[in-house]
């Protein structure tokens, strides 16, 4: 029970990348590759353990946000302004893709249970539930005490991950192909945006700065590092565990297309019949709803550290962050685009930005005037390397890949 009272920082980041996007993306990847690309998702749960680690452990040790240390440690005052103008405008345009991606997944959920509402804005239609959303999201960040609303959306989120777990038992899959989907990597050129979407889903860069910022909030000791660790393993295996039964579901029915949430629901049939509409739009109403409110809320951390603003959450600045990157998700969502490319668009971006934050947060965590003997072990360079590496090269195919095909 002790243990319980802990859990926080580690669950809000498995939330915050269990939302709609990956729940279309892993189907894609399902449809698409059946279990060809589980491999990707091992690799992401991977990464996101000991990136998510290196976060915790400075936001403990420090007290202070990853883009707070980046600032303070860069002595060079143009370095400095290069290194936060790459890190501000990486995290502001990457979160404004991705708060898109989250509106567009609540509307996809609303969407399958009523008619589409769209209102004529001169030349544009605005999608009236895409500004119901971002309304939504505005009021619970504005009210600062969204704790009960949030817990009952975490629950929905909760309920349809397990879904998805009992679903992909159901289904039967091959094992022998599971196990070589989860354990011999291979993706073809049409594939590598897939499989960027994937890792971008699972390690998503702005929760890197987020969970440095809330658990400084939560613990305050060293001696706390332990049970944030635990946390944290937990709660991004299990998450883990959900992307891979979402691909492992979808690769069943045997689906042509993906474009609406009724098509998203096809992988949950077998579970709950013609009912499997209504809980998918529930699921990616309360998913999209809650990634609604850390993206902004990140990104406010973001700009909070690189511009050294004090006052924290209730600063006017603070609030005028998250702000725009609610509106600015509303505009982008309401675009004449469809939905699931949006939300797809919103996970490679995520995933071409990461190895650019993945390096600072390595550079912070290897700093002896930043964690003293709390700084990386040889152990964990290489892993960081690896890590590292491996997406600078898959994020490098990707970028050609859309290249080639302009």
């Amino acid at each position: 029970m002790k243990w319980l009272k802990n859990v926080g920082p580690g669950v809000l980041v498995t939330a915050a990348f269990i939302g709609p996007g990956t729940v279309t993306v892993c189907t894609l990847a399902g449809v698409n590759f059946q279990y060809a690309l589980l491999w990707a998702l091992l690799l992401s749960i991977f990464a996101c353990l000991i990136l998510q680690e290196m976060s915790a452990r400075l936001g403990i040790i420090t007290q202070k946000g990853l883009s707070e240390c980046i600032r303070e440690e860069i002595k060079n005052p143009i370095l400095k302004i290069l290194a936060l103008i790459l890190i501000f405008s990486a995290i502001v345009v990457g979160n404004a893709a991705y708060q898109a991606g989250n509106i567009t997944g609540a509307v996809l959920g609303i969407s399958a249970l009523a008619p589409s509402l769209l209102i004529e804005v001169g030349e544009y239609n605005v999608n009236f539930w895409s500004l119901i959303i971002g309304a939504v999201a505005f009021l619970l960040l504005a009210m600062g005490s969204y704790k009960i609303l949030e817990r009952i959306f975490i629950g929905l989120v909760g309920l349809m991950s397990l879904s998805f777990l009992i679903t992909a038992i159901l289904v039967q899959p091959d094992i022998g192909k599971l196990l070589k989907g989860i354990f011999i990597p291979s993706a073809g050129s049409a594939g590598i945006l897939t499989v960027m979407a994937l890792i971008g889903t699972t390690v998503v860069p702005y929760n890197l700065f987020l969970h440095a910022s809330l658990v400084g909030e939560k613990w305050k000791n060293p001696g706390d590092l332990t049970i944030a660790r635990k946390e944290l393993a937990v709660a991004i295996i299990l998450g883990g565990m959900v992307s891979m039964a979402v691909v492992i579901s979808s690769a069943a029915p045997g689906l042509a297309n993906v474009s609406t949430a009724s098509d998203l629901a096809v992988g949950l049939e077998p579970l709950f019949g013609r009912y499997a509409t209504v809980f998918i739009a529930l699921g990616l109403l309360a998913a999209g709803i809650t990634s609604s409110i850390t993206a902004p809320l990140a990104a406010a951390y973001v700009v909070g550290g690189c511009l050294g603003w004090k006052g924290g959450l209730n600063s006017l600045k603070f609030k005028a962050v998250w702000a725009a990157i609610i509106i600015s998700g509303v505009i982008f969502s309401s675009l004449r685009f469809q939905p699931v490319q949006i939300i797809h668009f919103a996970q490679v971006a995520n995933g071409i930005l990461l190895p650019l934050i993945a390096i600072f947060l390595f550079w912070i965590v290897n700093k002896e005037s930043v964690l003293g003997k709390f700084r990386n072990t040889l152990k964990q360079n290489i892993l960081g390397v690896l890590i590292i590496s491996i997406t600078i090269f898959l994020g490098a195919r990707s970028i050609y890949t859309v290249w080639k095909s302009i």
